[in-house]
């Protein structure tokens, strides 16, 4: 295949920038596309070139799939679908393969074959990878599925066999819960991915979510790169990821390496791609899904290991193998990711759309921020709220933590509610520090009631307080006579006032 000279983003925000930024290093041209809420939406001005796919002025949905394949072939470039959108959609990149558009991700026939929960379920069972006890077929029936659930022992997870994002899933605990929750889920599943079928696994007590990313490309080579713990989750969406897992032993460790790559050896996966696992309290642990994309928390697994996860998957697009040896990869420091969204976390996280008002991003060591924001940008209520991924690296996981302190007590995000706040609690809370966390953290271990108290006590707000009535005054007294401006006193000795001011009511 030849090599790729452009490359056109089916997606937005923070992911494009992301593998705009990689595409700039190979020195390949960027292509972006946005509607026109995000007309001013950094990916766009960060991108070589740029088309609007709304077809009115209240359009804004991105899912164009003829304007974006009609681009891509016009303009002569490579599709990266990043992840959501048409990241996982079979029948999209079959129709790049047919009109001759490198796409930059796996074959049509793995993303169809992992994104059938059953389906899944028996390709990693042939392939030697334990799977959680439940059913292989899916299940449409709630009297058959019933009786199965009696087999398999409560509690139970119901899931829907074409499911993700935490849609059409139920934990049963028990007989008399059982009918409720499947007519629930399974109407929940039609609704969101038009197909109700539902299938039964064993709930794991006390299950941590740990993943295994890895590559393999069409020379039959596979590889991993390390694991992920992404066990604190909110509504089945990971919020806080880190690199490696703090719970896992070398053992169980060592285990789930060799069972991923031979599972992308036998099926003969190409590109990026993830293995999810559920691990017990007592270290065994199951396969739970395959995700045939570039992950959102994959920024913590480059900063370990040094590899740039995109530009490998341009690379084996073009037909060339993995650029590295499995022996090369070593783990090097330890990494944390907080996934900053537009949501108010003392409202049940609702979302928080506006514009930001003041955007300043954390800098210096040890410290990486894919972001999509700027002062001035409107966070639109039509796309996933996220504003950005902070992520911090420290030799151990004591300093990476220490680490994201110190990064997010610098980033300033204003005229809009985030997560911020919420992240910086679960930081100081003793079972995360301890690194002993499952996936019911936040419904377990984490106190709500404690973070709005240390809210309150927030010493930010009576020095932003003084620091405007302070400026306020000056402004007055400026309006009343020249002479001080005449003196030649500069607007940063001005600023430099109103921070000493700062600091010493914050010291008061």
């Amino acid at each position: 295949m030849a090599d790729i000279k452009k490359v056109l983003v089916a997606n937005r925000g923070e992911i494009a920038i992301r593998v705009f930024r990689t595409c700039r290093k190979m020195g390949i041209g960027t292509i972006a596309i946005y509607t026109n809420a995000d007309r001013l939406a950094p990916h766009v001005r960060y991108a070589d070139e740029a088309y609007c796919v709304s077809e009115n002025e209240g359009d804004t949905s991105y899912l164009k799939e003829d304007k974006i394949l009609e681009l891509a072939s016009k303009l002569g470039a490579a599709i990266h679908p990043g992840y959501g959108f048409y990241a996982e959609n079979a029948g999209f990149v079959e129709k790049c393969e047919k009109m001759g558009i490198p796409f930059i991700g796996p074959k049509a026939e793995h993303i169809i074959l992992m994104g059938s929960k059953t389906g899944a379920r028996i390709a990693m069972t042939e392939a030697g990878v334990p799977v959680v006890p439940g059913t292989k077929e899916a299940i449409k029936d709630v009297e058959v599925a019933k009786k199965t659930a009696l087999e398999v022992g409560y509690p139970i997870m119901l899931k829907a066999v074409h499911g993700g994002g935490g849609k059409g899933m139920r934990l049963v605990h028990e007989e008399s819960e059982f009918e409720s929750s499947f007519r629930m889920a399974s109407s929940e599943a039609l609704n969101a991915f038009g197909n109700g079928d539902m299938y039964i696994e064993k709930f794991i007590i006390e299950p941590h979510h740990v993943e295994v990313q890895v590559l393999g490309d069409s020379h039959g080579n596979g590889v991993h790169l390390l694991e992920r713990e992404c066990s604190i989750q909110r509504r089945h969406q990971k919020v806080i990821e880190e690199a490696p897992s703090p719970f896992i032993n070398d053992e169980t460790r060592a285990k789930m390496y060799e069972v991923a790559v031979k599972a992308v050896k036998a099926i003969g996966y190409v590109s990026a791609g993830t293995l999810e696992f559920i691990v017990g309290k007592d270290q065994d642990f199951y396969f739970l899904e395959m995700n045939t994309r570039l992950q959102v928390e994959h920024p913590v697994t480059e900063l370990i290991t040094g590899v740039d996860i995109v530009r490998e998957m341009i690379n084996i697009a073009e037909g060339k193998p993995i650029s590295f040896a499995q022996e090369s990869i070593e783990c090097k420091g330890h990494a944390i990711e907080c996934r900053v969204y537009a949501e108010d976390p003392m409202n049940n996280f609702a979302p928080s759309p506006g514009v930001i008002t003041v955007y300043e991003s954390p800098e210096g060591p040890n410290v990486r921020v894919d972001s999509g924001a700027y002062a001035g940008f409107e966070v639109p209520l039509y796309y996933d709220p996220m504003i950005a991924k902070v992520c911090s690296i420290g030799q151990d996981r004591a300093r990476a933590i220490t680490n994201m302190k110190r990064i997010l007590s610098e980033y300033k995000i204003c005229g809009i509610k985030t997560s911020i706040p919420f992240h910086q609690r679960v930081l100081e809370n003793e079972t995360f520090l301890a690194g002993n966390y499952d996936t019911a953290f936040i419904d377990t271990k984490f106190n709500m009631e404690d973070m709005n108290r240390k809210l309150d006590e927030d010493v930010d707000v009576p020095i932003i307080a003084a620091a405007i009535k302070q400026l306020l005054s000056e402004k007055i007294a400026a309006s009343r006579s020249v002479t001080r401006r005449d003196v030649g006193e500069s607007n940063w000795k001005r600023f430099g006032r109103l921070t000493s001011l700062g600091n010493k009511l914050g010291s008061a």
